[in-house]
């Protein structure tokens, strides 16, 4: 049974007990109103009946009769008057009224209401000239009987037409309140792995449906960003760990073919080693790019901004045996004055990827500066290739992103949307300048560090 015709069925069962519980309210209330009038002219019927057999001194028990037989009240009425000790002095269409129910009904008070085989009955005590009398009145109510048993149809009739009305609402109702239920069902099956921008109709952002929506979409939202970090993590491993894997198999393929001695061997396998080291300074600092991008922390310690740059320099002078680059640091007096607070295989990354593209877009010297300027580390990076157009270095950082200049080179679009997310990491200031066949220049801004603070973990934007 799906959600409407719960709801349609949980509506009709609460309109159907509040539609018996008021019915059976309507019924007790006109029950004992009609009761409550019907006794009272009982209990009038009585104080008269004894009045005048009593008070009055003209009207004796042979005239009382008369005029109780020549005058109808209601359907079989009984009278009985006696004294005090429960002697009949009057009595008219005795049946029920024998001594047994006069005794057992007889009042302390003024009055006693009973009922005695569906007739209601009073008993009133008159007192005159110091001697006491009690007048019973015995009858059925024949329209009360008449009035509820209408009563009962119009109630159940009413009843019955409420129910239905209330199932046809309810049904109604049910329906216009799932469909932005369905709406919602609707649009999320049109959502997938390829579809995650999409968003659901959020409408005023005020209703528990749309509260659900909102939920929903920052849901989807995180997952998307999920997914793009997966995506964007397997981009950089592989821009970042192909090249090493294939230079050292092709490097292991060349050396297998040849004959080498044993010392050749050490010296080709202590180099190994070592770009292995490299290699897992990489894939360490990718998977801790990979977790802060998931919301995890990025360990930091204090490093020497001149021994990355120079590591950066070096793993790219191996992938360009030919080329010249250049490399000029400023030390200050204090050496403590280069040290920043940084994750270094992520900053070798960055660097490395700054230098490897002024490589591989200039044929000509590629400088790589490190200056301390106050409270600042700047490093420069400055080649005279090809450039960038204007129009397109705001956008260079975006993933997938090449110029249009580029298209000749391989390459995918991925270590300058790497570089930015490393500098945002280490709240490092980074700002292109270029200029088409003329070259371009990145400039690198780090904050200067106290080496006697505290040492942060730094967490996912």
């Amino acid at each position: 049974m799906n959600i409407k015709f719960r709801l349609s069925l949980q509506f009709m069962l609460i309109v159907g007990g509040l539609l018996l519980f008021f019915t059976l309210l309507v019924y007790y209330f006109s029950f004992t109103t009609n009761r409550d009038r019907f006794r009272n002219n009982l209990l009038n019927r009585a104080k008269n009946t004894v009045s005048l057999l009593v008070d009055v001194k003209e009207v004796d028990s042979t005239l009382l009769k008369k005029i109780h037989q020549s005058t109808f009240y209601w359907t079989d009425e009984e009278i009985v008057i006696t004294d005090t000790n429960l002697r009949t002095i009057y009595s008219n269409n005795v049946k029920e009224l024998n001594y047994n129910v006069l005794q057992s009904n007889i009042t302390r008070g003024d009055k006693l209401f009973f009922s005695i085989n569906g007739k209601d009955g009073v008993c009133y005590r008159h007192k005159y000239n110091n001697n006491t009398y009690y007048s019973y009145v015995l009858a059925y109510d024949s329209i009360r009987k008449l009035y509820l048993r209408e009563l009962v149809q119009v109630l159940f009739w009413s009843v019955i037409f409420s129910l239905w009305l209330s199932v046809l609402l309810s049904y109604l109702f049910s329906r216009k309140a799932i469909q932005p239920i369905s709406e919602i069902i609707d649009s999320v099956k049109e959502i997938n792995s390829s579809s995650l921008s999409r968003r659901l109709d959020e409408g005023q952002r005020k209703d528990e449906i749309e509260k659900l929506a909102i939920t929903f979409n920052e849901m989807l939202a995180n997952l998307e960003v999920a997914f793009r970090n997966q995506q964007e993590f397997v981009s950089n491993a592989s821009h970042e760990l192909k090249t090493p894997v294939s230079v050292m198999i092709a490097e292991s393929d060349y050396f297998l073919q040849g004959n080498h001695s044993e010392s050749e061997f050490r010296e080709y396998l202590n180099q190994m080693i070592g770009d292995l080291k490299v290699f897992g300074i990489h894939l360490n600092s990718l998977l801790d790019l990979a977790q802060m991008n998931s919301g995890n922390s990025i360990m930091k310690s204090f490093v020497r901004l001149d021994e990355v740059l120079y590591d950066a320099v070096h793993d790219v002078k191996n992938m360009y045996q030919n080329r010249k680059i250049v490399t000029r640091v400023d030390f200050p007096e204090n050496e403590d004055d280069l040290i920043v607070l940084a994750n270094p295989g992520l900053l070798q990354i960055a660097f490395k990827n700054i230098i490897d593209n002024a490589c591989k877009f200039s044929g000509e010297d590629v400088v790589a500066e490190l200056q301390p300027i106050d409270d600042r580390l700047c490093i420069t990076v400055t080649d005279k290739g090809i450039g960038i157009p204007a129009s397109e270095i705001q956008s260079i950082f975006n993933p997938f992103n090449r110029a249009s200049n580029v298209k000749f080179k391989s390459g995918y679009g991925i270590g300058l949307s790497l570089v930015s997310k490393i500098m945002e990491i280490h709240d490092a200031d980074i700002q292109v300048v270029s200029h088409e066949n003329t070259g371009t220049q990145f400039n690198i801004t780090f904050k200067k560090v106290n080496c006697s603070e505290d040492i942060p973990s730094t967490g996912g934007n």
